[in-house]
C-alpha cells in the first residue's frame, strides 16, 4: 500500500525558512500518488517548544523542564462523515497559512538545551498505514540596536590591578582595556585598544583577548548548568618581567550567533563577553577581565542616514542574516577557563 504514496511532503514559501515573530507562516503540504487512495485524513500540526535536559550526579540521573511557544493543530483533509476519502491519483496540494505569535524566542541548539520550531504533518489511509513527515523551520526574534540604551553605542574602558604571587616573585599585573562600543551584529569587528603592565618578577606566559559566549540552562527556576565557549580570539606574545604589552586596532570578528538572552524563553540564557585571559609562570592562578557586550541583530544607523533611508528590520534579516546554514547543531569544543 505504501508504493500508492510517491510524494508527501511541507514545502514552505520562504526558502531560507526564516521567520520573524508575527510573520505569516505559509506553504503547502504536497502529495503524489500512484494510484487512487482511499485515506481517511491529512493532519497538520505546527509546534515550538524549549527543552532543557541536563544529567546530575554520579548517576546522570536528568534534570528536564519544558515550555511550549507554539501548538497549533489543523486538519488539511477531514472525513466528516466518518467515510473514506478517495483521492485520486496525481498530485494534490493542501495549502495552510498561520500568523506567528509575536513573543516567539530566537531558535537555539545546544548541548544541553534547545528551542526549535517545525511542522509535521500525519496522512492515515483507510488500510490503517499512517504516513509521517515533517519540516524545521527557523524564528530569528531580532535586536535593533537603534532601539537599545543609547550607551551602547558608546566607548567603553576598563581596567584592573591583580596581585600575583608571594615574596620576592610578588608584584602587581595592570590591564587596560578600551571597546569601541558595547554593542555589535554578527558581521562586525569588535575594535580593541589594551595595556598590560606586568610589574612581578614572573613573565607572563600568555595574554589573550577572546569573545565569550556563556549559556545558561534553567529548570524549575533553578540553574541547572553553565557552559562558555570561545568564539574568537587574538593571542598576543609573551610579557618579560617589568615590561608591558600595548594593544592598538586590534580586533574581534563577530560570527553568526543568537541575538544576546533569547527574548520570550525562561529557560535558556544568553550572554556574551569580551574577555582578557592572563595567565603568569609558575602555579599562578589566571587574571580575567571581562567585559560584557550585546549582540544585536540591525546594526546602528551612520549618523548621516535616517531611518527612511536606510533598510528596516526585515529587509536587514532577509537580505543579510543567513541563519539556517550558520545556526551551531551542537555547543562542543574547547572550553575556555572558568571565569571569576
Amino acid at each position: 500500500m505504501t508504493r500508492k504514496l510517491l510524494k508527501f511532503q511541507i514545502i514552505l514559501d520562504k526558502d531560507s525558512l526564516l521567520y520573524l515573530p508575527g510573520q505569516v507562516l505559509a506553504g503547502r503540504v504536497l502529495l503524489e500518488t500512484l494510484e487512487s487512495t482511499a485515506v481517511l485524513g491529512l493532519h497538520f500540526h505546527v509546534l515550538g517548544e524549549c527543552t532543557v535536559n541536563v544529567a546530575k550526579g554520579v548517576r546522570r540521573d536528568k534534570s528536564y523542564d519544558k515550555e511550549n511557544y507554539i501548538d497549533f493543530r489543523m486538519k488539511l483533509l477531514d472525513d466528516f462523515d466518518n467515510k473514506p476519502i478517495l483521492l485520486s491519483a496525481g498530485v494534490h496540494c493542501f495549502p495552510f497559512k498561520l500568523g506567528l505569535p509575536v513573543s516567539l524566542p530566537s531558535t537555539f541548539l545546544g548541548q544541553h538545551g534547545w528551542i526549535q520550531y517545525y511542522c509535521k504533518t500525519s496522512l492515515q489511509e483507510s488500510s490503517g498505514i499512517t504516513h509521517k513527515n515533517q519540516q524545521v523551520f527557523i524564528v530569528l526574534n531580532p535586536i535593533d540596536l537603534n532601539l537599545e540604551d543609547p550607551l551602547l553605542s558608546d566607548p567603553l574602558e576598563a581596567s584592573v590591578s591583580h596581585r600575583v604571587g608571594v615574596g620576592p616573585l610578588g608584584g602587581t599585573i595592570r590591564c587596560n582595556v578600551g571597546l569601541d562600543k558595547r554593542a555589535y551584529v554578527p558581521g562586525e569587528n569588535i575594535l580593541l585598544t589594551g595595556e598590560i603592565h606586568n610589574q612581578t618578577k614572573l613573565a607572563i606566559k600568555l595574554l589573550k583577548y577572546a569573545l565569550i559566549e556563556t549559556v545558561q540552562f534553567y529548570a524549575h527556576g533553578k540553574l541547572l548548568h553553565q557552559e562558555r565557549r570561545e568564539l574568537a580570539a587574538l593571542v598576543r606574545e609573551r610579557i618579560k618581567s617589568g615590561s608591558r604589552d600595548v594593544l592598538q586596532n586590534g580586533h574581534l570578528t563577530v560570527p553568526p550567533l543568537p541575538p544576546t538572552n533569547l527574548l520570550g524563553c525562561h529557560l535558556i540564557r544568553i550572554r556574551y563577553s569580551v574577555c582578557i585571559l592572563i595567565e603568569p609562570n609558575l602555579m599562578e592562578r589566571q587574571v580575567a577581565l571581562r567585559v560584557p557586550i550585546t549582540l544585536g541583530t540591525y546594526p546602528y544607523r551612520r549618523d548621516d542616514q535616517d531611518q527612511d533611508q536606510g533598510e528596516n528590520l526585515q529587509q536587514w534579516v532577509e537580505n543579510y542574516v543567513r541563519y539556517p546554514s550558520t545556526l551551531p547543531v551542537s555547543r562542543t569544543g574547547p572550553n575556555p577557563p572558568q571565569l571569576e
